[in-house]
Parts: C-alpha cells; sequence; structure tokens
C-alpha cells in the first residue's frame, strides 16, 4: 500500500520510475542486460515478434500445449504457427521436431516453460543455430537450468525472454502486466520504441508501434513483491516434494516430472489421471481447487482450422489434454490444507 500509495501521490501513473526500477530488477534476475515492460504477458510476446520484424509469409515453430497467446500473437503478427508435439513428461516442446519443422520461411521458435519448469533452449539453438529464439518464460520467472554448467535463468539465453505477471503467476501484479528480457542493445531499443507508438521521442514516431505500457502501479505492487519470489517459489517446490511423496505408490497418477539439472518454479502442480471427468467431480465434491491445463490443444482449436492441422498431429500433446489435472500448489497452502487434498486424492483410488 504504501509503495502504491507513493506513485499516486507522485502521479507517475504511466512508466517513470518505478518502471524503470522494475525493469533494472527484472533484469538482474534474468542475468540480462535489458528489460522493457509492457502491459501484458501477451503483448510481450507480441512486441518480441515484431522486434524480429516477423510478419506476412512468415512461420513460427511452437507448441500447440500452452495458453493460447502463444500462439495467438503470431496469428495477430500475420504470421503462420507450425506446431510440434511436446514431450511426454516434461509437456515442452521437443527440440528435434522444433528443428526438423524449420524451413526457409522460419522466423523464431518459441518454446514454452510450461508450468514453470524451462524448456530444452540449449538443445533447441545447438539443433537450429541461425533461428531466433523467444523464450515464452510467462510461467517460469525465476525458474533456472543448468546449461554447460552452469546455471542460467529463464529468460537468459534466449534472443528474447517473456514474462507475464498476470495475478496467478508465482510473481503477479494487480492485474496485467508483462516484460521482455533480452542481451542485445538493438533489440531493447527497438522494444523500447514499440511500446510506445514506434517513437523515442514525443510525437515522433520511426514505425507504427503500439500502446503497450507497463502501468506504474503495478511495477510498484511488483517491485513490494519481488523480494519474496524466490521464498515463494522453494515453498511450492516444498509443496510439490510432499505431494510427490504422498501419491507415490498410487501407480494410475502420474506426478510431474522435472528434468535434472532444471530448478521448476512449480507454478502449476500438474498430475496425470485417467477418468480426469470422475476425478475432477470427485475433487468438486470434497472442495478442492483444480483446474485443468489445458483441455484442447491449439492445432485444433477451431480458430486455427486454417492451418490444416488434424486429430493426430501432435499425439502427446492432445494425450496430455485429455489427462492433465492441476492441484492447488500456493505457497500459503498450510500443512492441514496439503493433508486434506492430499485425503482426497488419495480417496479417489480407495487409498
Amino acid at each position: 500500500m504504501a509503495a502504491m500509495m507513493k506513485v499516486v501521490d507522485d502521479q507517475t501513473f504511466i512508466l517513470g520510475k518505478p518502471v524503470a526500477d522494475l525493469e533494472a530488477d527484472v533484469a538482474a534476475l534474468s542475468h540480462s542486460k535489458y528489460a522493457v515492460g509492457c502491459a501484458s504477458g501477451t503483448d510481450a510476446l507480441l512486441l518480441a515478434l515484431k522486434a524480429l520484424d516477423v510478419g506476412a509469409g512468415d512461420e513460427i515453430v511452437t507448441t500447440p500445449f500452452t495458453f493460447f497467446a502463444t500462439a495467438g500473437t503470431i496469428h495477430n503478427v500475420g504470421a503462420r504457427a507450425v506446431f510440434v508435439d511436446i514431450d511426454p513428461k516434461t509437456y515442452n516442446i521437443r527440440p528435434d521436431l522444433a528443428a526438423a519443422a524449420v524451413t526457409s520461411k522460419t522466423k523464431a521458435i518459441i518454446p514454452v516453460d510450461l508450468f514453470g519448469q524451462m524448456a530444452p533452449l540449449e538443445e533447441i539453438q545447438r539443433l537450429a543455430p541461425r533461428i531466433p529464439v523467444i523464450e515464452d518464460a510467462a510461467q517460469s520467472i525465476g525458474a533456472r537450468r543448468q546449461i554447460d554448467g552452469a546455471w542460467r535463468m529463464a529468460g537468459e539465453c534466449a534472443t528474447i525472454g517473456t514474462f507475464s505477471f498476470f495475478p496467478s503467476k508465482n510473481l503477479g501484479g494487480y492485474g496485467d502486466g508483462g516484460m521482455m528480457v533480452t542481451q542485445d542493445k538493438a533489440i531493447a531499443d527497438r522494444l523500447l520504441k514499440l511500446r510506445m507508438h514506434g517513437g523515442s521521442k514525443l510525437y515522433f514516431h520511426d514505425e507504427v508501434g503500439f500502446n503497450s505500457r507497463l502501468d506504474a502501479l503495478q511495477a510498484a505492487v511488483l517491485r513490494a513483491k519481488l523480494p519474496f519470489l524466490a521464498e515463494w517459489s522453494a515453498k511450492r517446490r516444498e509443496n510439490a516434494k510432499f505431494y510427490d511423496a504422498a501419491f507415490a505408490d498410487l501407480t494410475d497418477l502420474v506426478t510431474p516430472f522435472v528434468e535434472p539439472g532444471n530448478e521448476s518454479i512449480f507454478n502449476q502442480y500438474t498430475i496425470r489421471v485417467p477418468r480426469r471427468d470422475a476425478f475432477k467431480a470427485h475433487l468438486a465434491a470434497k472442495g478442492i481447487g483444480h483446474s485443468v491445463y489445458y483441455p484442447l490443444p491449439l492445432h485444433l482449436q477451431e480458430c486455427f482450422a486454417y492451418l490444416g492441422y488434424k486429430q493426430g498431429a501432435c499425439p502427446e500433446s492432445e494425450r496430455a489434454a485429455n489427462e492433465v489435472l492441476s492441484l492447488p500448489i500456493y505457497p500459503e497452502l498450510s500443512r492441514a490444507q496439503l493433508d486434506e487434498v492430499v485425503a482426497a486424492v488419495r480417496g479417489f483410488f480407495g487409498k
């Protein structure tokens, strides 16, 4: 409240020092030279695509098992989404399939760090070395992965990394917000222009950009919360470990797999279960919160029918969409609440 009231008193509602300070903090967290705030995680992807001059006739390789914005922004810049399947254990894009989908029209690859675990960016970059990578890190701020013997942060190694500050994220605001990080000054300068109608000087425009600025009030909220992010993410990992142990003997339930050398922030704790509809009804009757991320892969969405994908095109994504369900994982869960979730889950399996 104190941080928000300072913004109100200063009347610096658009950009200004609160946003610049948050940009510096996120750049430091992600081991990036530059960070540029924007209005949402969706806009972060859109601006990243525009900064790489993606447009009509271009192709972007990505995963169909993700939130809609990943592919929606590709469509909205006039490009064509090329969907390739996922690793069934991590739910992240398969690097070999991504590389195999590259053509002369490919302008970028967008891997998604799904559920808080970083995708294998280094493998994508090794297999497709000349293709820019936009890391959709909307669910993974603060996650890290060992690459060539060193810990690398979400957003650090991509051409552009994009974050979301939607309220349900590990670092969430009191509304929408997003940010892009990069090691490239030219890209950062372009992003700064694109978020401000395409100009770096008031009323002078080098290109047609967007109105996508991070509100100073949101930046103030996020800066106040940022010092707690590591602790909150650690508590999510602790909760995940508790669930893993509690469900270890349930042969019909598959717990999340975190690759060795990865440190997930568990934006979601996503399991696989048979008879999911019955399981959902059981949890609802017990008062246990749950959700399905995501019930229909993007390649089968009606709005993308023009791309020509049919059932069976991405079988692992389709299978995951029919089996996954996410349980409460937020850091404020008490031991009694965790026990209640476990009892409800085990009860469905007669344990």
